[in-house]
């Protein structure tokens, strides 16, 4: 039977002449029913009206004065990752409430919001509110936090796999514990002069894209306490035709064999975006849509005024102004970063143009959906390789999304700094009892495992300072009275406060205009390298740097051609584990002569010279390649696993080598494969007699004494030190210079591991070093498959088409122009005798890339 709240809605898609989608109509169902659960739908497919509606309709049904009931306090909770996101989400439902005469306001809160507003939502929150996971542990660092959500029904979490996997995707989780927690023991009374009702069990709805590992993504959001009775997936499940077109370079031999800026198609790019409405060019970095943003200027100057650019450095008012440029249809081309690849609704944009690798399925999903963002539109998504080898990739994300291979995002377990900033802002607000927030704790996914014990350290560091920082005040933050732990000091809540958050990157400073006005931000450590007079390029415009004061770098007009492009930390991303694996299923096509792709069809000429001058591996071969030069001796393989896996694994074998016979290696590496470069000569056909050479025996063991472990995990220890409350940044507008901060980690590293080596965080970065910078799940996974492989070493010549761009990458990199580079490379070229390895793209172009490691 239909209920008055279904009907409502049924009537409101039939005045919108909108058809609603049978996951729309099962997601409805579901919710009425009073289930939680996760919601895995396309970018585009209505998924934001799949959940707000069923939310209005349940609304409707248990309140039939709907029209004229104000005052019902918060009603549902809306988490975003992106602040951007909550602008489209709000207007959205702003007219969906408009147009049924619901009286509502549609609230937001993040960073972004001014202070008078924030202010406001504290005397009087709107039925619905939209925010960041760091807004929410804003509201439970409020005084008398619980009666803001005494009333609330339901908490959406939109764009779960962009969380999950992440300590903000732990913040989540800690913040929904706490939630469960108030809902199931207050059941409070709503008071209202009309009728008194008493709020259900509060649902918890996760929004996703399609990811490989969807069933663990909705348990780490509800947690091992929720009944799985009450738990719903549902699946779109939308026929969302995408079409993906490789841009192939006229005359591939001549195409670069290295590089990752692709400006040398720019030609056939904006051709595309001649014929196009609107066109979003990805780029994977800021520098990068930097680069590609003066390169249209300078070859296309009769795009200035519909062109802009956006990402996540430029000032909020500026890509406010981008947004909204979009929405009304004045830009021809935006070229961008992944500040544009969320859930952001623009209509206009009918094509994207992706530069360079994604080097993850689902992260080029994402971003094709923006074209044709609606229910029913075609998404039109082109791929620009910025070197030779990367037109394989194409061909393998094709492929891996025919197949629906997607990765599979990670949850994060015992983030022990996030359990720790969690602490001290429920102590700032009304305190806990230490009994009752383990049992919260441990109902997540993150911390279901944390003992007692482990806890227990927490609390005593939290109010002690733990075994070793009793001695230093600042340290001992929570007072316990009457079994309740809280912050009694004023400037400690404060500062808590203006920490709370686990987004950690270099200290940015502003850019400012001599004449006022902001810019965006850059990392201090470009700046630092800044002269009065020097021209640096940001934001669209050459900039002439004045001076720096108190964190803010004044910058006036300038007219220079040539400058300084900023880089920020973050750079280059490694290939997924799922793209490597269909990059090798291609790969191995080609080695055994099926070209049914373009793309390898267009790559033939490549392959057949690196055929004739070494071998194209099989799936079941890998492949070593040695030469000698007057740089010495080198040493080439190929294990298609992404540069991070590369970096340990270098490491690793020149460690083993190193047994046989002491030598020092300098170290290259890309997505495709590494090099070892030695002085000497090394014996590898002894080498590879060892069986253990690509044993995972010892792994650990050999992987501490191949790299400066210690130096990794001091290095992930100073982001730990941050969120843990370690180290404090600064007040706004004052804060604490970079490397002071580094050095205060550091002596707290310091410290901790010679006098507590057991400390918590410590171990915490350990792992953390070992699982985000080398991968080891990955490198492990890769051993053992090498092992079982047949090992084809080839003594060359020259370098090959694979080494070549390892090679490349060894080089040293200039930060401000490439003429260097480029004269290095012509150089290499000659020297070797590689012909057609095609040449850098721009001599403005800077190449932000790996430096040559020495050591061992």
């Amino acid at each position: 039977m239909i209920t008055p709240g279904q009907k409502v809605i049924q009537q409101w898609y039939q005045q919108k002449k909108w058809h609603q989608f049978p996951f729309q109509k099962e997601m409805e169902a579901a919710y009425l029913a009073g289930y939680s659960g996760l919601l895995n739908a396309p970018t585009g497919s209505g998924k934001t009206f799949a959940l707000f509606l069923p939310f209005l309709a349940d609304f409707i049904n248990k309140n039939p004065d709907y029209k004229t009931r104000q005052n019902n306090g918060l009603q549902m909770l809306w988490i975003t990752p992106l602040r951007a996101l909550t602008n489209d989400i709000r207007k959205a439902m702003q007219e969906v409430c408009d147009d049924l005469q619901i009286p509502w306001k549609i609230g937001t809160r993040t960073g972004d919001t001014p202070a008078a507003e924030k202010a406001a939502l504290k005397k009087k929150l709107p039925e619905v509110l939209l925010t960041t996971p760091e807004s929410l542990h804003l509201m439970l660092a409020q005084k008398e936090y619980p009666k803001i959500f005494q009333s609330l029904q339901v908490l959406v979490v939109d764009e779960w796999h962009e969380l999950l996997g992440t300590k903000r995707g732990v913040q989540v989780e800690l913040g929904l514990s706490k939630l469960k927690a108030l809902s199931r023991e207050s059941k409070v009374e709503i008071k209202d002069s009309k009728l008194k009702t008493q709020n259900s069990e509060l649902k918890i709805w996760g929004i996703s894209a399609t990811i490989g590992n969807l069933e663990q993504a909705a348990d780490v959001l509800l947690g091992n306490d929720f009944p799985r009775d009450k738990i719903k997936m549902i699946r779109a499940n939308v026929d969302k035709k995408l079409v993906i077109q490789s841009i192939i370079p006229e005359n591939i031999e001549n195409y670069s064999w290295a590089g990752h800026i692709g400006l040398k198609l720019l030609p056939q790019v904006m051709g595309l975006v001649a014929k196009s409405k609107t066109t979003l060019i990805f780029t994977n970095t800021r520098s990068q849509s930097e680069i590609w943003y003066h390169a249209i200027l300078d070859n296309y100057p009769e795009y200035a005024g519909v062109m802009a650019m956006h990402h996540g450095s430029l000032d909020n008012e500026l890509r406010n102004w981008v947004e909204a440029a979009l929405h009304a249809e004045a830009l021809k081309v935006v070229v961008c970063t992944s500040s544009l690849d969320l859930g952001v609704d623009f209509r206009p944009v009918d094509t994207v143009i992706q530069v360079g690798s994604p080097k993850g399925v689902a992260r080029f999903m994402q971003r094709a959906g923006r074209s044709g963002h609606h229910p029913g539109a075609v998404s039109k998504a082109y791929f620009v390789p910025t070197h030779s080898l990367e037109l394989l990739e194409g061909a393998a994300l094709k492929q891996a999304i025919k197949q629906g291979i997607f990765e599979s995002r990670d949850p994060m377990l015992l983030t022990m700094d996030v359990l720790i900033q969690y602490m001290v802002t429920l102590a700032v607000s009304e305190g806990f009892r230490a009994d009752e927030l383990y049992k919260e704790v441990t109902t997540t996914y993150a911390f279901a495992d944390l003992s007692r014990n482990e806890f227990n350290q927490l609390l005593d560091f939290i109010t002690n300072g733990g075994k070793t920082l009793a001695q230093y005040d600042e340290f001992l933050k929570v007072e316990i009275e009457n079994g309740i732990y809280k912050v009694f000091n004023r400037r400690v809540a404060m500062r808590h406060r203006l920490s709370i958050g686990t987004i950690t990157s270099d200290m940015s400073i502003r850019v400012k205009w001599l004449s006022g006005g902001s810019l965006g931000t850059v990392e201090e450590s470009f700046i630092s390298k800044l002269k009065p007079g020097n021209t640096f390029w940001f934001a669209g415009r050459s900039l002439e740097f004045v001076r720096i004061k108190e964190m803010s770098a004044y910058v006036r007009k300038s007219t220079a051609k040539k400058g300084m492009i900023p880089s920020w930390n973050g750079g280059r991303m490694p290939l997924s584990s799922q793209l490597a694996a269909v990059f090798r299923d291609k790969l191995d096509e080609v080695a055994h002569g099926i070209e049914k792709d373009e793309e390898v069809i267009a790559l033939k000429p490549l392959f057949n010279l690196q055929a004739e001058l070494s071998h194209l591996p099989q799936s079941h071969e890998f492949l070593i390649e040695s030469f000698k030069s007057r740089e010495g001796h080198h040493l080439l393989f190929y294990p298609f696993e992404g540069r991070l896996v590369h970096e340990g694994m270098a490491s690793l074998l020149a460690y083993r080598i190193s047994r046989i016979k002491p030598a020092s290696f300098s170290i290259a590496m890309n997505d495709y494969g590494f090099e070892l470069l030695t002085d000497e000569d090394v014996p590898i056909e002894e080498v590879l007699e060892d069986a253990d050479f690509f044993s995972i025996a010892n792994l650990l063991e050999d992987i501490q004494h191949s790299l400066n472990a210690n130096e990794m995990a001091r290095r992930r220890f100073r982001d730990i030190a941050h969120i843990g409350g370690l180290v404090f940044t600064g007040f706004p507008g004052q804060q604490v210079k970079n490397k002071h901060l580094q050095a205060s980690s550091s002596l707290l590293f310091e410290v901790f591991s010679e006098y507590e080596p057991d400390n918590l965080l410590v171990r915490q970065a350990y792992n953390e070093a070992l699982a985000f910078q080398l991968e080891e799940f990955r490198l492990r996974a890769a051993l053992q498959r090498i092992v079982k492989q047949t090992i084809i070493l080839k003594t060359i010549e020259r370098p090959t088409p694979f080494a070549f761009p390892i090679m490349v990458d060894s080089l040293g990199r200039e930060r401000l122009t490439t003429e260097s580079l480029e004269d290095r490379i012509s150089k290499m070229a000659r020297q070797f005798g590689a012909e057609g390895v095609g040449g850098n793209e721009n001599k403005k172009v800077r190449k932000a890339g790996v430096t040559r490691k020495k050591g061992f």
